[in-house]
């Protein structure tokens, strides 16, 4: 992405910049580090070489020159001569050999014993790779320490007593680690139990490197040369939080030292004060190398002393007349504040203030501040000594004299190009030089991406040096390391400049007059962001000028950016002070924004304040930058505030899709026949003749020909037969019922009475009593106690709309019914006459019923009510001919109240005479393993189900599928397990079920899945003689704009679609453009229309006509090419797809695709996206969720299932995974409980209801959060 507009650079091709020669090594310099040790600890060996401050701000500790060396050799010693017992013989090994590493483990408060171990090591020739303590299993960053003493091959830790008897430490018995390698051993004899219990890390030796044993009398080190052999590593981290080891040589480490002397002008004796990280960087190259070099005396100010009085450093200073100080700009800020103890500094001492981030652009305020208060307490300006460099390259550069700074624009900056600026632009950058190119080295600019081509003058890119200070590879990365260690700068004829390599920094900045470095960020802090790059540290400048104090710490702020939907996204991250309101910090946060906008020109992704002291830490105080990055892209951040703008800062989203001019179903039917395209349309095979007999007929024929073959069994978790129900029996419950109806309850020919029973043989009498009385049954889930708020209106609604006069339950309902409770949520008064089957005197049972007429094959035989997905009230008129459709032999796990569970539950047994098992889904809810026993007990082949208990099985039974088995669960004999359903197959769950229970013996071509809806409750089913179900891959893009195409497996963007099993006999399909009513091809979605003999006559309205929009669903017609047929319209949107699997006819299959629900489909961006398939994105953050739209925004809501504190990690989670998949914008982002997302009775997502619930404020959210 190029802005025309953006500045260009316009200087010339810059040439290297060299430092001042090195000076030769005089006869007062030591040869190498080892024998300035030796220098100094034998000719000086009363001198102090180092001391450490206590919590008081007075020298606890100190160590000589000659101790000094008499520690480090015991160490060395140490080192090359133990012996370990190692492997199942313990045969003796040497614990170390030269070249070995070595880890060094020390606090920072044990600067003594830490120089101790590291020159121990460097006289012993082994390599110390000195890394951070690991207070606790979670500190920032402490697993990728573990992964590079790891790649580094460490075996042996040293570290001090105190800090080993704070390391998180587990017992663990000697069975499982060997008596020879003890992780957590200090005595190093094998006898220790107690392990050191880091994540990541190695098993590691711990040596506790005080009161060790003398060398014996005719030992001495080895002496060692200054070569190419590796002195010691130091760890760097990267952008993204890895650790790698920077492998530096005994040359290289010489060669520093002697660089540094030369700029610093270092002197035996001299006191330095250091209050850095003595274990990288400046302060192991000041404090540890060159002080030992110069035989210097060295004051350690440690962090938490500093947190305690900050101004102890200065205190020092002035008391032992230091002329060096190696600071931070912290502690200059800090120093400031300290003005209490001001009054007794003088700095007239100092020749030399090392600013250790002196290269960061935001250190100039705390350095001038501080130059221009303590110049009344001696400080000389030219004292102030920012510097540059990094763990690769070394030092790059110091100031020695002559100074420089400029105010560049930001905005210029941000394309790579340094401009001059107005003073006290808001959008300027003030910098001050990083001093000038180390003696003997040589440094160049290069561009930041691309190859290492040469910048011109005027132009940010890379600083990379060659010298031979630097360091030379990372430890085990040869191919990192070459594009580090070795860049070749091109120049303006694309060729090397010359045989030497350099070492690229990661600093970016650029050369100023006079050989200064200028440096204006770190790579890692750099923020790439639509072809701009913008510092982080920028950033948190802007951040901290708008009212910090009040909301915000300080040094508590994180700005780093993610990579969402092909651009870098950025994200701040800040601790909020307690006590501060919502109110009061969403007025902040939007301030925030717009300093950020008007001064960056660039949107911020996310705004996230935390609570305080949450957010990860460095060990020396400041934020873990990329440990904070992961936390929030794993959700483990836990804000307490947050605020996301996906709308303003996401401006590459793809070009909404335009919407063709009509083309007209004839022309499009005529285009798919020229490019010959199947048209889709399929039929099953033929019905044969229809059996005239009703279903009450076939009852009575079943009583009198085979009186006691069992119908029914219900099996409950108490009882494998609760109840059963004979031919016989069941006419004669039914009789009776119908009789109590019409004489009790006076009701009259084609009454509708409303059924409302709990699942059970019970519910079957009293259908079958309806048809015996010739009264109209509507079937209603009955209402539970539990949830008597939620499930009573719905009763009442179905009870309203289908004008029942009558509702027939049992004495456990009705009592419900009457209670107070019910009384409180409906008016008790309103209900029609109740009547209890129960109360039926016995003396009826033989009382035969007076006759109804013969039905007619187009009467209503009973109203099917169900709520659909959207959460409308649906009725249908199922008429008599409608059930005279023949059904196969099944065992049942289902709700009996509508579809095909109802068709299934109470019709097929009747017609086809087949053993029916019945298991209520809530009795599987009590009892897990119950349906799957009950159908191995009773070896029943062909079962029923719903993804309700299919989810339920796989979440319960998983762990228990070994104890199944063991209990002789089996279910090789299940021929077809089909789960009823009115959506789109849910792949995955089946898939699931079927992996997990096949060591049961289930055949993974078993499981599959019927299709219905309210205008046909059966229109594929998969028979136990047809092909198996097949499964394809489509392009969901190409789905968004109604094409179907078809990929491969593990495709971008494929999507998993099930087939829903073949089409069922008599049943004739078609795909129709839901707008023009033309016949669709193979490769398009569209409508699935239905004609059937066993379709439904019509919706059932509250005015009992059927209005023109219900009409046209029962009755549509083509409007080219078959125009003759009559359809129902399922209002599902599908694709049919001719397989090459053979049916039983000999005829091809045709497999019909089910994608969803027409009225539930999203219109976004001119495109048509599925909820189910946004819910199946979302689902990776959390574990359930329902989409719908509002006011054109895309509204999710999601279901918490961890602690509330979890709940704003969602946020950022959800908002970019849609953003990512789908390139859509969530507008808004509901968090609640679980189980707020109604369901209906097949466990489908009610999200219209949802929706209203969240218009009507019902929902009592965890939180939410809209989208900017």
């Amino acid at each position: 992405m190029i802005d025309p507009a953006a500045p260009r650079p316009e200087g010339q091709l810059m040439t290297p910049v060299r430092g001042d020669s090195a000076a030769a090594a005089t006869q007062n310099h030591p040869r190498s580090l080892d024998s300035a040790l030796h220098r100094y600890g034998t000719s000086t060996p009363k001198s102090v070489a180092g001391m450490v401050l206590d919590q008081a701000g007075r020298p606890s500790q100190q160590i000589t020159y000659g101790k000094l060396l008499s520690r480090s050799n015991k160490v060395a010693f140490m080192l090359l001569n133990k012996t370990i017992s190692a492997g199942k013989d313990n045969t003796k090994v040497q614990m170390c050999k030269p070249g070995d590493r070595v880890a060094l483990i020390y606090p920072n408060t044990e600067p003594l014993a830490f120089l101790s171990a590291f020159y121990g090591c460097i006289l012993a020739g082994v390599v110390p790779v000195p890394v951070e303590v690991p207070l606790t299993k979670r500190d920032a960053g402490i697993q990728q320490l573990g992964f590079l003493l790891g790649s580094c091959g460490v075996k042996v830790a040293l570290t001090s007593e105190t800090c080993y008897k704070g390391l998180p430490k587990s017992t663990a018995s000697s069975s499982q680690f060997p008596r020879a390698a003890p992780s957590g051993s200090s005595s190093l004899t094998g006898t220790s139990q107690e392990l050191v219990d880091l994540k990541s890390w190695p098993r590691l030796y711990w040596v506790i490197t005080e009161h060790l044993g003398k060398p014996t009398r005719d030992w001495t080190a080895p002496p060692r040369v200054a070569d190419e052999s590796i002195a010691y590593i130091e760890y760097a981290c990267d952008r993204e939080g890895a650790v790698k080891g920077v492998c530096i040589s005994r040359q290289a480490m010489l060669a520093h030292c002697r660089a540094i002397t030369s700029a610093m002008e270092y002197k035996q004796g001299e006191t330095m004060v250091c209050v850095l990280d003595f274990k990288r960087e400046v302060g192991l190259w000041h404090s540890v190398l060159a002080a030992v070099f110069n035989g210097m005396r060295v004051v350690f100010v440690p962090y938490s002393l500093m947190k305690i009085n900050p101004a102890s450093w200065m205190l020092m200073a002035t008391k032992l007349q230091a002329s060096v100080a190696l600071v931070k700009s912290r502690d200059l800020h800090w120093g400031l504040l300290a003005t209490r103890d001001h009054k007794d500094v003088n700095l007239a001492s100092l020749r030399s203030l090392l600013v250790a981030d002196g290269a960061n652009p935001w250190s100039l305020s705390s350095c001038d501040q501080f130059a221009a208060t303590f110049a009344a307490h001696g400080l000389r300006s030219e004292a102030m000594c920012p510097c540059s460099g990094s763990s690769e390259t070394g030092t790059i550069s110091l100031r020695n004299g002559s100074s420089g700074r400029g105010i560049l624009s930001m905005a210029a900056l941000s394309h790579s190009v340094v401009r001059v600026d107005k003073e006290n632009s808001l959008t300027s950058l003030t910098l001050q030089d990083a001093g000038q190119v180390i003696p003997g080295g040589s440094v160049v600019v290069v561009k930041q991406t691309g190859p290492v081509r040469l910048c011109r003058a005027d132009e940010l890119g890379e600083i990379c040096l060659c010298a031979n200070s630097t360091g030379h590879a990372y430890w085990g990365l040869e191919g990192v390391s070459t594009a580090t260690f070795k860049a070749e700068p091109l120049g303006a004829d694309n060729r090397p400049l010359g045989p030497r390599r350099y070492v690229r920094s990661g600093l970016i900045g650029f050369m100023g007059p006079d050989g200064l470095v200028f440096v204006v960020g770190r790579r890692t802090a750099q923020l790439s962001v639509s072809g701009r790059h913008h510092s982080a540290d920028d950033i948190i400048a802007t951040v901290l000028a708008v009212e910090p104090m009040r909301f915000v710490y300080r040094g508590r702020i994180a700005v780093f950016s993610v990579s969402v939907l092909r651009d870098e996204r950025i994200v701040i991250v800040a601790e909020q002070k307690p006590g501060a309101s919502e109110e009061d910090a969403f007025t902040w946060m939007s301030r925030v924004l717009q300093a950020v906008d008007a001064i960056h020109q660039v949107g911020i992704y996310c705004l996230a304040l935390v609570p305080s002291n949450q957010l990860p830490k460095t060990p020396l105080g400041g934020i873990h930058v990329s440990e904070t990055r992961q936390r929030f892209e794993a959700g483990e951040l836990h804000p307490s505030t947050l605020l996301m703008c996906p709308h303003s800062c996401v401006i590459n989203l793809p070009k909404p899709r335009e919407v063709q001019s009509d083309i007209g179903p004839a022309s499009m039917l005529l285009g798919n026949l020229v490019q010959g395209v199947r048209i889709a349309g399929a039929q099953g095979r033929s019905l044969g003749s229809e059996d005239e007999m009703n279903l009450l007929e076939i009852l009575r024929s079943r009583a009198s020909s085979s009186p006691d073959h069992r119908l029914f069994t219900l099996v409950t978790s108490k009882s494998p037969e609760q109840d059963t129900a004979t031919c016989a029996s069941l006419l004669k419950r039914a009789e009776r019922i119908g009789a109590f109806l019409v004489e009790r309850g006076r009701l009259n020919a084609g009454d509708h009475v409303a059924l409302i029973f709990p699942p059970g043989i019970d519910f079957i009498a009293a259908f079958y009593g309806c048809l015996v009385a010739g009264v109209v049954p509507v079937c209603i889930r009955a209402p539970s106690a539990a949830t008597l708020q939620t499930t009573l209106p719905s009763v009442r609604m179905i009870v309203d709309v289908s004008k029942a006069v009558a509702i027939v339950s049992n004495s456990g309902v009705c009592k419900l019914l009457k209670s107070k409770e019910a009384a409180h949520r409906v008016d008790s008064k309103a209900w029609p006459m109740i009547l209890d089957i129960e109360d039926s005197p016995a003396s009826w049972k033989r009382k035969a019923p007076s006759e109804p007429s013969e039905p007619l094959p187009s009467d209503a035989c009973y109203l099917d009510f169900s709520v659909s997905t959207t959460g409308q009230l649906v009725g249908v008129i199922v008429s008599v001919g409608s059930l005279l459709y023949p059904s196969r032999h099944v065992a049942l796990c289902l709700d009996p109240y509508c579809g095909l569970g109802f068709a299934l539950w109470c019709l097929s047994s009747v017609y086809s005479g087949h053993h029916s098992i019945l298991i209520p889904p809530a009795e599987v809810e009590a009892c897990p393993a119950l349906w799957l026993t009950t159908v191995s007990l009773l070896k029943a082949r062909d079962t029923f189900t719903t993804y309700g208990v299919l989810g339920l099985c796989i979440q319960e039974l998983a762990s228990q599928v070994p104890t199944l088995k063991e209990k002789g669960v089996n279910l090789s004999c299940v021929r077809t397990c089909v789960v009823v359903a009115e959506e789109r197959p849910r792949a995955n769950l089946v898939n699931a079920f079927s992996r997990l229970f096949a060591p049961l013996g289930l055949s993974g071509r078993a499981v599959s899945t019927s299709f219905g809806c309210r205008v046909n409750a059966a229109i594929c089913m998969q028979g136990a003689s047809g092909p198996d179900p097949s499964s394809v891959y489509v392009d969901a893009r190409a789905l968004r704009n109604d094409r179907v195409t078809l990929v491969g497996k593990g495709a971008p963007h494929s999507l998993l679609l099930m087939e829903s099993g073949k089409l069922l006999p008599g049943v004739k399909v078609v795909i129709a453009n839901p707008e023009t009513r033309g016949q669709c091809a193979d490769s398009h979605l569209g409508e699935i229309w239905v004609a059937s003999p066993h379709n439904a006559i019509g919706y059932f309205t509250v005015y009992g006509e059927e209005t023109s929009i219900h009409t046209d669903h029962f009755s549509a017609r083509l409007a080219f090419g078959d125009t003759m047929t009559k359809f129902a319209r399922t209002g599902y949107l599908g694709f049919l797809r001719q397989t090459q699997s053979i049916t039983e006819d000999g005829e091809l299959h045709d497999a019909v695709f089910v994608v969803g629900a027409l009225e539930e489909t999203l219109m976004l961006r001119g495109m048509r996206y599925h909820p189910v398939d946004i819910e199946s994105t979302v689902s990776r953050c959390v574990r359930f969720s329902a989409v719908f739209t509002w006011s054109h925004l895309i509204v999710v809501v999601a279901e918490c299932t961890g602690a509330e504190v979890d709940a704003l990690d969602l946020v950022p989670a959800v908002t970019s995974s849609v953003l990512e998949e789908h390139y859509l914008i969530v507008g808004v982002v509901v968090v609640v409980d679980p189980n707020t997302i109604p369901l209906n009775s097949r466990g489908e997502k009610q999200r219209h209801l949802l929706r209203e619930n969240f218009l009507h404020d019902q929902l009592d959210p965890i939180y939410v959060a809209y989208n900017m």
